[in-house]
C-alpha cells in the first residue's frame, strides 16, 4: 500500500507591510474628501454635472489653492476627523489627554469625532446625520459653572453661524465656529474644537474647549498638549516633520501637484516637493483625469490595504458619510477603473 506524502500548505504576505505607504494614501483620501466637500452647488451647475459625474479634471478646475485656507485647511480637518476615527496614535493620544484635561470624569475610552462646520449645514440632511451620531441623549459641555446643553437644539441653531450669536446663550456664543464635536466611546458629553492649519489663525470663544494645530517652533507652539490662556483653549500640537504632520504634508503636497497639473493650474511658490512616496501618489493621481472623483475616493481607500494585517498602529477605512455624497445640481466620458499600486 503506497504512503500518501503529507501536504503542506504554506502561507505567505502577499507584500510587506508599509505602514507609512499606506497611512499616506488614507491621508490622500480625507483630502480628496475635502476637495468633494467643497464644492458648491454653483460649482456643480458650472461644470454642468452632478457631484456622483464630477471628473478629476473638473475637481482640479475649480478647488481653492491658496495658502492655510481652501484646500490645506479643509484637507487638514477631514484628515484629523478621519485619523481619530481611524484610531491613529499620533492624534487620538493627544487629543484624549486635552478631553481629560478639560473635564476629569472624561472616560478612560477611545476618542470620537463627529464632524461639524455650520457651512456644511445647507447640505440636504447633514444637521439630522450629526445629531443622530452624537446622540439624542448627548449634551454639549462648555467651561464654566451651570448646567450643560442639549445637543441637538443647540446645534441647529449654531448651524446658522455668526447670525444665531444672538440667539445664543452667553455659555456657547461662539459655537457655531466648532469644526468637530469630540467626545469619547459612549460617552454622552461633547466638547467643542476648532482646527485650523495655521497656529496663526487660531481663534478661541465661549463654547470652544479644545484647539487643533500643527506644530510652530518659530511662534513657541511645540508639539504636546497645553492650555492657552489667550485663547481660552486646550491646544492641541500635532508634532512636525516627524510625526502627524509631517505625514498629512506629505499626502496634502501630492494630491495639490497631481491637481495643479490636472487643472492647468500654477503650482503656488510655497508648494513643497512631496517625498519619493509622495510622488508616486501624485503620479497616480495624474493618470486618471477623466476618472470620477468618487471612484478615485475608492481606489485610495482600497488601496490604503487596511485589512492586510493587524497592526497596533494605522489609520483604518473610515467610511465616507452620506450627506457627502447627496449635493445635486454632461457628457459621457470612458476612462479606465482607478487603481493605486502599492508603494515600495
Amino acid at each position: 500500500m503506497s504512503q500518501e506524502k503529507p501536504q503542506v500548505t504554506f502561507i505567505e504576505q502577499n507584500a510587506p507591510v508599509d505602514e507609512y505607504g499606506r497611512a499616506l494614501y488614507a491621508v490622500a483620501r480625507s483630502v480628496l474628501r475635502a476637495l468633494i466637500d467643497s464644492l458648491s452647488n454653483e460649482d456643480l451647475t458650472d461644470l454642468n454635472t452632478p457631484l456622483e459625474d464630477v471628473r478629476m479634471r473638473q475637481l482640479a478646475k475649480v478647488v481653492r489653492l491658496e495658502r492655510d485656507k481652501g484646500m490645506r485647511g479643509d484637507g487638514f480637518e477631514w484628515a484629523v476627523h478621519e485619523a481619530i476615527m481611524g484610531g491613529e496614535p499620533k492624534v487620538i493620544d493627544p487629543v484624549h489627554a486635552a478631553l481629560r484635561r478639560a473635564s476629569r470624569s472624561v472616560k478612560d475610552a477611545p476618542p470620537m469625532s463627529v464632524m461639524f462646520g455650520y457651512e456644511r449645514a445647507k447640505y440636504l440632511g447633514f444637521l439630522d446625520a450629526v445629531i443622530d451620531e452624537a446622540g439624542t441623549e448627548s449634551y454639549l459641555l462648555p467651561e464654566g459653572r451651570g448646567r450643560p446643553f442639549s445637543f441637538g437644539p443647540w446645534v441647529n441653531k449654531a448651524a446658522e453661524g455668526h447670525l444665531a450669536e444672538p440667539d445664543l446663550p452667553r455659555r456657547i456664543k461662539k459655537i457655531w465656529k466648532t469644526d468637530l464635536f469630540l467626545s469619547t466611546t459612549e460617552d454622552p458629553r461633547y466638547f467643542a474644537a476648532t482646527i485650523k492649519s495655521n497656529y496663526k489663525q487660531l481663534e478661541g470663544g465661549r463654547g470652544l474647549r479644545v484647539g487643533i494645530v500643527p506644530e510652530s517652533t518659530a511662534l513657541g507652539n511645540r508639539p504636546g498638549v497645553r492650555y492657552d490662556q489667550k485663547h481660552g483653549l486646550w491646544v492641541v500640537t500635532l508634532d512636525d516633520p516627524n510625526g502627524f504632520m509631517g505625514l498629512f504634508n506629505d499626502g496634502y503636497h501630492a494630491v495639490a501637484r497631481a491637481m495643479c497639473t490636472l487643472g492647468k493650474q500654477q503650482p503656488p511658490p510655497y508648494f513643497t516637493k512631496p517625498s519619493a512616496k509622495g510622488r508616486k501618489v501624485q503620479e497616480q493621481l495624474e493618470k486618471y483625469p477623466d476618472a470620477k472623483v468618487f471612484d478615485i475616493e475608492n481606489a485610495l481607500d482600497e488601496a490604503a490595504q487596511q485589512d492586510l494585517v493587524v497592526q497596533n498602529s494605522k489609520l483604518v477605512s473610515v467610511n465616507a458619510p452620506e450627506w457627502l455624497h447627496i449635493k445635486q445640481m454632461a457628457p459621457k466620458i470612458i476612462s479606465p477603473k482607478p487603481k493605486f499600486v502599492k508603494l515600495d
